[in-house]
């Protein structure tokens, strides 16, 4: 039976996505269910709290970039540079290393450079795309892309000429959750009102397409609700948020923390950010609000109507907060059931795929998406 070597590329939400798969697979590999053995998994991180996911199920890890959202606007001669600078940390992290496949998932930077580099390679590539509307230009040249809904499916294939897209009828995110808290990993929720003097508190979480101009009206508005707050900064720098703040209600979290946790613990969750903290908040069952931001149409708005998440604007968070209401439980409810599907779909895609049979989408593809994001540059 031969054996392969399997590199997976994503940055925090996309590694929670292709965890599970790949810890399903490693499952399936103990019993000899896979028409192939696992050699390697091999994981190319993009940022810090990316790669300490990557190590929990990867046997090397390689640094691919950073992250640049949030950043001032760099000129296209630098970005240019930049992306380039990281597709060859990409190249030579898959070189020499006999992968027999790349498993992407996402839209960020990650996803561009370790395509392109394994295109580069030759080496064929799954992609796990949840974001939909504002894919990645370079996932035309992945062998299949998997969407999470059949209507997906019918979208990229007609706006954007994509072949072989398949429908795994959920998002494998799901799973990695529950995984994680039937696990015993959420820190206890008294040590955190215990440490911060709080127990009936708002978690806000700095994200998505916010930038650092936003920050200080965030605040000003969060502080109206006369609440406790607890601000997770995540990629933006704390000093910063922390100096904004004027309200003795609101305090600041450390860089990073185990955010999960602190969604377990908190009342109500405030977030600017995209698929992940959707379905943690619809996994955790928390009221919550969805700050609106540039991408309008994206599947985390689609997911967030469908859960009954309000998404506002910065200067309306006072007022949603107050008929603020609970999530669509029935619809939480539905989500970690087709993850375990989902999963499944994508183990007998990985254990059947055969690079000879899917041909990539090609540059037309490529095009159609590059016209689509131009408004987002």
């Amino acid at each position: 039976m031969k054996s392969k070597n399997i590199a997976i590329a994503g940055e925090i939400t996309p590694s929670k996505t292709i965890i599970p798969l790949i810890s399903r697979l490693k499952e399936l590999d103990k019993e000899d269910k896979l028409n192939f053995k696992i050699n390697k998994i091999i994981g190319l991180y993009h940022g810090e709290s990316s790669k300490s996911l990557l190590e929990t199920c990867c046997d090397e890890t390689y640094d691919i970039g950073e992250g640049r959202r949030g950043e001032k606007k760099n000129s296209n001669a630098k970005l240019a540079y930049l992306i380039s600078k990281d597709i060859i940390k990409a190249f030579n992290a898959l070189r020499g290393k006999k992968i027999d496949l790349l498993i992407t998932a996402g839209n960020a930077g990650d996803v561009r450079k370790a395509i392109v580099a394994a295109n580069l390679l030759k080496i064929p590539v799954i992609h796990i795309e949840q974001d939909i509307y504002n894919p990645i230009e370079v996932i035309s040249y992945a062998n299949i892309v998997t969407v999470p809904e059949a209507d997906y499916k019918e979208f990229l294939e007609r706006n954007y000429s994509l072949k072989n897209v398949v429908n795994i009828k959920g998002y494998p995110m799901v799973k990695y959750l529950s995984d994680y808290i039937n696990e015993g990993n959420l820190k206890d929720k008294e040590d955190i009102y215990a440490e911060y003097c709080v127990k009936d508190f708002v978690l806000l979480v700095l994200g998505g397409d916010l930038k650092d101009q936003d920050i200080e009206p965030l605040i000003r508005s969060v502080e109206e609700l006369n609440l406790k707050v607890l601000i997770a900064p995540y990629r933006f720098d704390r000093n910063m948020v922390k100096d904004t703040v004027i309200s003795p209600n609101v305090k600041v979290l450390d860089q990073y923390v185990d955010l999960l946790s602190y969604i377990n613990a908190s009342s109500a969750l405030i977030y600017a950010a995209g698929m992940g903290m959707t379905i943690e908040a619809a996994y955790f069952n928390k009221p919550s609000i969805k700050i609106e931001g540039f991408h309008t149409r994206h599947a985390s708005v689609d997911l967030a109507h469908m859960l009954n998440i309000p998404i506002v604007s910065i200067d309306q968070i006072p007022d949603a907060y107050e008929g603020l209401s609970q999530i669509d439980f029935d619809n939480s409810g539905k989500l970690l059931k087709n993850a375990e599907e989902s999963i499944e779909e994508l183990v007998k895609i990985v254990n059947e795929f055969d690079k000879n049979k899917f041909k990539k989408s090609g540059f037309g593809s490529t095009k159609n998406i590059w016209n689509s994001r131009k408004e987002f540059r």
